[in-house]
């Protein structure tokens, strides 16, 4: 693809995610928008991992569970390396090892490299468990040759290596590998990339491996004032981390807007907001932390809902796509719900993630609606 530069992070993703769908480059799961994209050829692209000193010399790795990194998790465990993978969305942990029964065929080991396995045969990890990672495999949407990456917008990689960090996880030299198409290794402005931003050393594609002698300094932490109350309450492991790094001094001053969205995800910054008169009827719960972010600016109206739909079917989507409201409002019975945001640029933002959902048979009908000045 040619040059990307001068332009957004989303601006990048959505290029990407569109050119692979119109070249025919992408593979199952699909569509690959809003995602970590898996791409035709990504297993073989994943065995030439094999032929890096870093991962051959390698005790302990941390793939993530993308699609594309499945190969990366079977060589893994076909090679008698310690596998973790982090937790969905960090909910539970920061790590769960991957635990194959004793004596375990290939198949079995190719069960569990895949995302049904990790949730089969894995067990935690405890932040006291003294875990070394030698080498750290992400995915993601977009890459350039200078080792500078840019995941699906959630944030999770950049969290999970600072807390990796913070835990002592990491080394300062532990190498970040990641396995993309070659259509995803473009130019990304220098200005894009911020200080919690991670990068990477190898990027291994269907044709060639990377070295990116990147020298730009990945994170040394977790930026604290970059986090938000509503991450706490959603991550306990990060709540136990900040009460481990208080004591040493160390400056844990969260970030005075809990909307805003610096390191954090939309779908961990932002909670639930559904109205406590409500909860009982559509299947939702009353958050406390409601009152915490009350001002909404915009909203987004999405119609032609199923006739059979349910309120936690479009808060699952709306949380894999990354564009949580602070408030949903459910008609079920008109087929729609309103979707509340803090401003115009994040609803407009939520609108173009949600331009062909899907629910059932239905694709959804997305217009942006209530606009006032804050």
């Amino acid at each position: 693809m040619e040059s990307l530069a001068g332009v957004s992070k989303q601006g990048i993703r959505e290029r990407i995610w569109d050119y692979m769908e119109s070249h025919d480059l992408a593979d199952f799961p699909r569509p690959v928008h809003h995602r970590i994209p898996n791409f035709k050829g990504s297993y073989l692209a994943c065995q030439s991992i094999k032929d890096l000193e870093v991962f051959a010399g390698t005790q302990e790795v941390k793939v993530d569970p993308d699609k594309p990194l499945e190969g990366v998790r079977l060589l893994a465990l076909q090679n008698k390396k310690t596998l973790l993978v982090p937790t969905p969305r960090l909910r539970t942990g920061l790590f769960n090892k991957i635990t194959p029964p004793p004596g375990a065929t290939k198949d079995i080991l190719r069960k569990c490299a895949t995302s049904q396995g990790v949730r089969n045969f894995s067990v935690p990890v405890g932040l006291d468990s003294n875990v070394l990672v030698d080498l750290i495999v992400v995915g993601s949407v977009a890459v350039s040759e200078k080792g500078w990456r840019i995941g699906k917008g959630e944030g999770y990689a950049d969290l999970e290596y600072a807390m990796m960090v913070s835990m002592g996880a990491v080394r300062e030299g532990t190498p970040v590998v990641t396995i993309v198409h070659d259509c995803q290794v473009v130019d990304i402005p220098e200005a894009l990339l911020e200080d919690h931003d991670l990068t990477v050393d190898y990027i291994i594609t269907p044709t060639r491996v990377i070295a990116t002698g990147c020298a730009r300094p990945k994170p040394t932490g977790i930026i604290w004032s970059k986090v938000s109350c509503e991450m706490l309450t959603k991550i306990p492991v990060l709540r136990i981390l900040r009460e481990r790094e208080k004591p040493a001094g160390k400056d844990v001053t969260l970030q005075a807007e809990p909307g805003s969205q610096h390191l954090a995800p939309s779908t961990i910054s932002r909670p639930w907001d559904i109205p406590q008169s409500q909860a009982g009827s559509i299947g939702g719960a009353y958050s406390p932390l409601q009152s915490m972010d009350t001002h909404v600016a915009a909203t987004v109206c999405v119609g032609n809902l199923p006739y059979n739909a349910r309120v936690r079917e479009l808060k699952r989507a709306l949380q894999e796509l990354g564009a949580v409201p602070l408030r949903l409002t459910w008609q079920g019975p008109q087929h729609r719900a309103i979707l509340h945001y803090t401003d115009s640029a994040a609803a407009q933002q939520a609108a173009s993630l949600l331009q062909g959902l899907r629910l059932g048979a239905n694709t959804l009908r997305v217009a942006l609606g209530q606009q006032r000045d804050t």
